[in-house]
């Protein structure tokens, strides 16, 4: 159960209410984002108590909720979570959003020549990796905040927005102000500390299920950021591992309904990932279109056979364009755009 306090409470009234929670022996987690505060219950109450509760002066409805997943469940909203990023672009909405890019900044030339490109494409989401998690240490680990600059200062002439990953939460505050989306790799889904920091965030978050996650696991990360106060979080499906070796993962497009039942929240997928091969970007990504995701997360380069990460993933640019223009295809077969 979810208590929605009333508007304008003041401070007095918030403790009171508590007061009168722990007096029922009642436990709440407060959550307060920029639109309303919250009190989430901790286990189930009876019906007596719930009457009490929802006569409460301080308490303008009840929201029953059945998932442990509390505000991240259908049911907490009646509607789909919506937000804009600046301001032609708004996540969650009929649009299909195309953020593109390559894995990691190579160089200065090298993400101000992509996002050209990539602008160029149809895409609207500038992403590049500024610090990279690699499963070798030896491997190229991105060039951190040099990286940052060279990354805002390509989108910003392109006059597009910015998403890239964030690993530490010391590096979030600098991260912050060169990105308009952090995103959380799968590594980094189940690392509670860096989600209940991203929570106190304003800037959305894109949340990846981890390659060994079930999609509760996915949700009830998710929920350390909302509980934060953070609204705005994007689930991305990226690909889990199975038995088969064909591929680097297997992108498992049964989330995307899934989750689109289960959610109010944005759902996107990143067929570079879940695939591991460039061959296969452009038909799972119709294919993510088809099953009802509101956007994709390509790896494109100038050079895929140059790139110094992921280069088997990585599209050109002329596949990225086929891939934007059948998209929209599929798309509107869909009734998206």
């Amino acid at each position: 159960m979810i208590i929605v306090l009333k508007n304008d409470l003041k401070e007095e009234n918030r403790k009171t209410l508590r007061r009168f929670l722990v007096d029922l022996r009642v436990e709440a987690v407060p959550v307060t984002t920029i639109t309303q505060s919250l009190l989430v219950v901790v286990g189930k109450c009876g019906e007596l108590t719930r009457e009490e509760i929802r006569k409460h002066s301080s308490v303008a409805r009840l929201i029953d909720v059945d998932r442990p997943y509390k505000l991240a469940s259908i049911s907490s909203l009646k509607t789909k979570t919506k937000f804009k990023l600046g301001e032609n672009i708004t996540i969650g909405n009929k649009k299909i959003v195309i953020m593109a890019g390559p894995c990691s900044v190579e160089s200065k030339e090298q993400i101000l020549n992509t996002a050209g490109e990539i602008k160029k494409t149809g895409a609207h989401i500038l992403r590049g990796g500024a610090y990279k998690p690699r499963t070798a240490p030896y491997d190229f680990q991105g060039l951190g905040k040099i990286g940052l600059r060279f990354l805002k200062d390509a989108a910003d002439k392109n006059n597009m927005p910015v998403i890239t990953e964030v690993m530490d939460i010391r590096d979030i505050d600098t991260i912050e102000r060169y990105t308009d989306v952090f995103q959380v790799g799968t590594r980094n889904m189940q690392n509670y500390p860096l989600l209940k920091e991203l929570g106190k965030q304003k800037k959305p978050v894109l949340l990846k299920r981890g390659m060994w996650s079930t999609y509760k696991e996915l949700l009830l990360a998710a929920e350390y950021i909302l509980v934060g106060g953070n609204e705005n979080v994007i689930l991305c499906e990226r690909g889990i591992r199975t038995h088969v070796p064909e591929t680097r993962f297997t992108l498992d497009l049964n989330a995307v309904p899934y989750l689109k039942h289960e959610t109010h929240l944005p759902v996107f997928v990143d067929p570079s990932h879940g695939t591991g091969r460039a061959s296969l970007v452009r038909a799972m990504s119709r294919a993510a279109v088809a099953a009802g995701c509101d956007g994709l997360l390509i790896e494109a380069h100038l050079d895929p056979r140059r790139s110094v990460s992921d280069a088997d993933q990585a599209i050109s640019m002329v596949e990225l364009a086929k891939l934007i223009k059948e998209v929209r295809l599929v798309a509107k077969a869909v009734d998206r755009i």
